[in-house]
């Protein structure tokens, strides 16, 4: 069952995450590309089928702590320092999305209409230091995911 589990929490990270961070990434960019030509549609459809992908696979994200509870509890680990710290960062991750990327790329879509250029410089600029740091949390939750410090895996 184990294996199971663990089959499961990984997949669900790679499938949910995954995703998640590229959209995320690519949104900053898009944006400042829709800004420069405000009349093409490709832009704001662009940043939109962005925005949704980054929407939806954060709700199937939850699937990856979900799963990794119930991986760590099954090996009896839920007590490690090295997993404690991993759901500390991935809170921490969630929390950055939820709370302050959608958001933020909510406000970016309306505000990617307006030819205004102050305002979408600093917004895609303070979406690409927010998705940066949610890639960052992540891929040191991965890490210690694979490091397991204590493991005795023997890496």
């Amino acid at each position: 069952m184990t294996k199971l589990l663990l089959s499961l929490h990984v997949l669900a990270a790679l499938i949910a995450i995954g995703p998640v961070t590229v959209a995320a990434s690519m949104f900053p960019r898009a944006l400042r590309s829709a800004h420069r030509d405000p009349g093409a549609v490709e832009g704001m459809t662009t940043l939109r089928m962005l925005h949704r992908i980054c929407r939806v696979y954060a709700g199937i994200g939850i699937a990856v702590p979900v799963f990794g509870f119930a991986t760590a509890s099954s090996l009896g680990v839920l007590g490690s320092g090295w997993l404690i710290t991993s759901i500390i960062l991935t809170t921490a991750a969630a929390a950055i999305l939820a709370l302050l990327i959608l958001p933020a790329q909510d406000g970016a879509l309306v505000v990617a209409q307006d030819p205004a250029p102050g305002p979408v410089a600093a917004s895609a600029g303070r979406l690409a230091m927010l998705t940066g740091l949610f890639n960052l949390l992540w891929a040191t939750v991965t890490v210690l995911m694979i490091i397991r410090p204590g493991s005795t895996t023997g890496a």
